[in-house]
């Protein structure tokens, strides 16, 4: 698998972009097909065959600091529950109850065990059913076999990740991407009415930072300015910040990247790993429908931190980032919009937009591999 080049490599890469005038290039274009974007039965073989069976960024770790703690939301159309057990260890179970299917939790929080709230079936922090009320008017319930149905949950880097069905590849090798050392500080949920790989698109390239982004991220960041690298299914994007130009007058050794530039990890198929000066963000895009898209966001700052940008837990994490935010949707409805309009046979990414063509390519190849176009 490729291999990410180090900070100080990204560094010296970006100064040598603004001294020629370059940006990062991919060999050729990729035109992706309207229709992939409008069928329903693509988006059909999306969930099925690639967001259910490759494994997917489900939370970060920190959204699970201790034993008991557990979140519960939707991903590729599933109920999942994923709870830290006694052992340390993270599983991710079907959240259903094996009585009468009751969705057992919602949202997130710690337990010492799941109840159901129907009619008080009880699961342990691993699973196994536990308790039955009344048991006896259950003839031959055997409990061993009737715990929570689990799916494959993986923890690393500092992400958990699930695989729902027959896995069709392993979980590949990743870089460090969020340290232990930091803490969930918000988590953000917004619909936002647009197929999900339109958002997806919107945080690999940054080519479109003059046009949409005039009064938030461009007076601060390049624009079309990019060191873009692939690693595996994955990707990663740098948006470097003007000031990275203060790093010329430090010896290479001693440069750091720390309020200099974004790294922006897109982890394949639907997963977006962000660093800011004051905090990270983990990003899901959960689609709903094949024009609505859930936006997860978990916020997440260090330990000796206080909140994140000056503001309160539960508060979003950062205003400058969230206008940019706000305009990236903007776009990604427009460009939903637009696909109605009969104009466009298929969309064009430039050599620009690298990172694009490599997740297409990713998740096409996925879909052949499964037997699916």
């Amino acid at each position: 698998m490729e291999v990410l080049a180090d900070d100080r490599s990204v560094i010296q890469r970006i100064l040598d972009h603004i001294d020629n005038d370059t940006t990062d290039v991919s060999e050729t274009v990729w035109r992706e097909p309207v229709e992939h974007y409008r069928s329903p039965e693509r988006f059909t073989a999306e969930l099925a065959l690639v967001l259910r069976r490759f494994p997917t960024p489900f939370c970060p770790s920190a959204a699970l600091p201790e034993t008991g703690s557990f979140l519960a939301r939707d991903a590729a159309g599933i109920p999942i529950l994923a709870v830290r057990g006694n052992d340390g260890r993270v599983r991710a179970f079907r959240n259903a109850c094996r009585h009468r299917g009751t969705q057992l939790v919602d949202g997130s929080g710690c337990e010492k065990a799941f109840v159901c709230r129907y009619h008080g079936w009880t699961y342990g922090l691993d699973g196994a059913l536990r308790h039955v009320p009344d048991e006896d008017g259950f003839p031959g319930l055997e409990k061993s076999t009737r715990g929570l149905v689990p799916v494959e949950t993986a923890e690393t880097s500092g992400l958990v990740f699930v695989t729902q069905d027959a896995p069709v590849e392993r979980l590949e090798a990743l870089p460090p991407l969020i340290p232990s050392d930091r803490r969930l500080v918000g988590t953000f949920a917004r619909d936002v009415p647009a197929n999900w790989k339109v958002v997806v698109e919107g945080f690999l390239e940054g080519y479109h930072i003059r046009s949409t982004h005039q009064q938030t991220f461009y007076p601060v960041q390049f624009d079309n300015l990019n060191v873009v690298e692939t690693f595996g299914r994955n990707s990663r994007v740098t948006f470097p910040y003007r000031a990275i130009n203060k790093l010329r007058a430090i010896p290479p050794e001693e440069r750091s990247v720390e309020g200099k530039l974004t790294y922006v990890y897109h982890l394949f198929p639907n997963a977006i790993v962000a660093t800011f000066p004051t905090f990270m963000a983990m990003v899901v895009l959960e689609p709903l429908a094949i024009d609505r898209t859930n936006i997860i966001t978990y916020a997440l700052t260090k330990d000796a931190d206080g909140p994140v940008a000056g503001h309160s837990a539960g508060q979003r994490p950062s205003e400058f980032v969230d206008a940019g935010a706000v305009e990236d949707r903007a776009m990604a409805c427009a460009v939903q919009r637009g696909l109605a309009s009969g104009a466009n046979e298929f969309l064009e990414f430039g050599r620009f937009e690298g990172a694009i063509g490599h997740f297409h390519r990713t998740l096409r190849g996925a879909l052949a591999g499964a037997g699916a176009t």
